[in-house]
């Protein structure tokens, strides 16, 4: 179907091209514009599933993976600019995920503030389940890593897997 669609778009061109007529052009783009519609709505009815993630690549891939996702479920507690100096709080999680991305564990492993470490907590339990780590679970079927929220204010965070520089 693709050789058939690049042919038939390489011959419209190359005749636009050699007459140097404006409305052949015109036409060639219509049909080229008409062929891939055709040929995405003949392609579309055998997919399966809508297209997922990538396994993720390593274990900082996957973390990526996993801040993305927790953002994604707490956006009233993402916050986006430029970390101050001087932080409130930092958070550091221990999270431990099966095959499937189900959090089978979350603690707290290094905190000074208790208000944070319960909003970070809660952010990781709003989130599940997780992305599945696939090869990355070892022979246990579980995956242990750690992740850093950086409080920028009382209730607001950027998770260290996808923060930036700060504000010197």
């Amino acid at each position: 179907m693709k050789t058939i669609i690049r042919t038939c778009l390489v011959l419209m061109f190359l005749i636009a091209g050699l007459s140097g007529c404006s409305s052949v052009i015109t036409a060639t783009t219509a049909v080229a514009s008409s062929v891939g519609h055709v040929a995405s709505a003949v392609v579309r009815p055998f997919t399966s599933s809508p297209p997922s993630k990538p396994s993720p690549a390593g274990l900082d891939d996957y973390k990526t993976q996993v801040a993305q996702h927790v953002l994604q479920h707490n956006p009233e507690r993402h916050f986006n600019g430029k970390l101050p100096s001087m932080l409130p709080a930092i958070v550091v999680l221990k999270i431990t995920v099966d095959r499937d991305g189900r959090l089978t564990e979350v603690a707290v492993q290094r905190s000074r503030d208790p208000d944070a470490s319960q909003i970070a907590l809660d952010s990781m339990r709003r989130s599940t389940p997780l992305p599945p780590p696939l090869q990355l679970a070892q022979a246990t079927g579980q995956l242990t890593f750690s992740e850093t929220f950086l409080f920028a204010d009382a209730n607001r965070y950027q998770l260290r897997s996808l923060a930036g520089p700060q504000t010197p």
